[in-house]
């Protein structure tokens, strides 16, 4: 047995130790504005170059763009432009500005970098059947340079709006002002926050719609639930070391010290192919051994504050949700996305809930044909089903009184989900996770 240990312990060493050598993609120049061209309007475009489109489009392009960083300040963000075929309708096409899961949180792990950055794009090939063009951000600080703003919501909703800004100013694409925003796991964390500012920070986008599958909703909640899952622990890292970087925060007293160069090495590398995900899976097996976050984490400030201020509140009332979510994910727990769905619907909002059988990688996939579906309904005008109950059938359940008719002057948010329509039970059978 202390051979094996012996073994194991030399093997992780190597593996930390050349971390840096591994191949991972690198940005070129394509990616490096001068300091003088990126002050601009929101969503302008910095630079544009034709891209290898996926089936079924007639077109890609490659963009650099402008956005805005948390603190106001202007940033270069990168991205991808997808053009459908077929004949441009009155008014210009539909766009869905996409929001991907999380590939790491180096520069180099920006998706436009690899070349297969449309094999986990939900969605996109029954959208650009119908004419609709996606448009996916890389998110600020990959690809472009400076710090990766992991599941920080200002910074990912503002770049997600100001995809879908640089899509209408690409000419090529054609594109109208009616938006829909997407995303899986870090994306749907991204496109509720995207949500949460499009009235505000771009007016110019009516945006008729918002989609997440599997989003990180509780911040707080994610982080705890960390400690027996493999791939929940990069994830905390990812956040931890970004949020340090970003606002200089020492990770002192966060960090159990004899792990602290694997959460360096683990913060260097990418999340994008399966022996990247192999590497990570290896290497986090120190803090099995050795410990991970300290125990206080969860209160310490100032991270309290940035899970507080970073897990979104409820979107407003006019806008129609889609939620997915499965059922036995172990990194996005059904009831707290359940949770969250309870206070749209307390907030008036539509919310169509879709259960997956599955585990966290599996609710995007298994979500794309129905996300897309409702998508599409919701630029054709079609009324938003919501599976959010009635106050009449909420009385009911709760006291077995008969329904009370509500007054026709008062007007009432919608409550919680009725029972039957819930998904807050977790399936015995766990999945395994591996993607998000």
């Amino acid at each position: 047995m202390r051979i094996d240990r012996f073994v194991l312990s030399a093997a992780l060493t190597v593996v930390l130790l050349s971390f840096a050598a591994v191949f991972s993609a690198r940005a070129d120049d394509f990616y490096d504005p001068p300091a003088a061209e990126i002050a601009g309007k929101p969503g302008s475009i910095i630079r544009a170059e034709e891209f290898a489109p996926p089936s079924g489009a007639s077109a890609a392009y490659r963009v650099l763009y402008r956005s805005t960083a948390g603190s106001g300040r202007p940033i270069a963000v990168s991205g991808v432009v997808i053009v459908p075929a077929g004949k441009v309708p009155q008014g210009g096409r539909k766009i869905v500005s996409w929001a991907h899961a999380t590939s790491g949180i180096a520069r180099g792990c920006a998706r436009t970098l690899y070349p297969n950055l449309y094999v986990n794009m939900y969605g996109l090939q029954d959208l650009l059947a119908q004419g609709v063009i996606v448009a996916a951000t890389d998110y600020p600080g990959l690809g472009a340079p400076g710090v990766h703003p992991y599941l920080i919501g200002a910074d990912q909703g503002h770049a997600v709006l100001d995809m879908a800004r640089a899509a209408r100013a690409l000419p090529e694409a054609r594109a109208g002002s009616d938006v829909a925003v997407a995303g899986y796991s870090q994306g749907g964390h991204a496109v509720l926050h995207a949500g949460l500012l499009a009235r505000s920070y771009a007016p110019d986008l009516n945006l008729v719609a918002i989609a997440a599958s599997a989003p990180p909703t509780d911040l707080q909640a994610l982080i705890r639930e960390t400690g027996d899952d493999p791939i929940g622990r990069v994830f905390a890292t990812y956040a931890i070391a970004s949020w340090s970087r970003l606002y200089k925060i020492p990770l002192d007293g966060v960090v159990e010290k004899r792990v602290r160069r694997v959460v360096n090495n683990i913060a260097g590398s990418c999340n994008m192919e399966t022996g990247q995900a192999l590497r990570l899976m290896f290497a986090e097996q120190a803090f099995e051994r050795e410990g991970f976050l300290l125990e206080d984490v969860m209160n310490a400030p100032p991270w309290k504050g940035l899970m507080a201020k970073n897990s979104p509140g409820p979107t407003p009332a006019g806008i129609p949700v889609f939620l997915a979510q499965g059922l036995s994910d172990s990194i996005v727990r059904p009831d707290v996305t359940q949770g969250y769905a309870d206070r749209l619907c307390a907030r008036g909002v539509r919310v169509r809930l879709v259960p997956i059988k599955g585990g966290h990688r599996e609710a995007g996939a298994l979500s794309a044909k129905p996300m897309a579906a409702w998508l599409l309904d919701r630029f054709r005008g079609k009324p938003a089903p919501s599976d959010c109950g009635t106050a009449a059938a909420q009385v009911s359940a709760r006291d077995g009184r008969p329904p009370v008719k509500p007054r026709p002057q008062v007007k009432t948010a919608k409550p919680p989900i009725p029972a039957d329509r819930r998904f807050d039970v977790v399936d015995a059978e766990s999945d395994e996770e591996n993607d998000g």
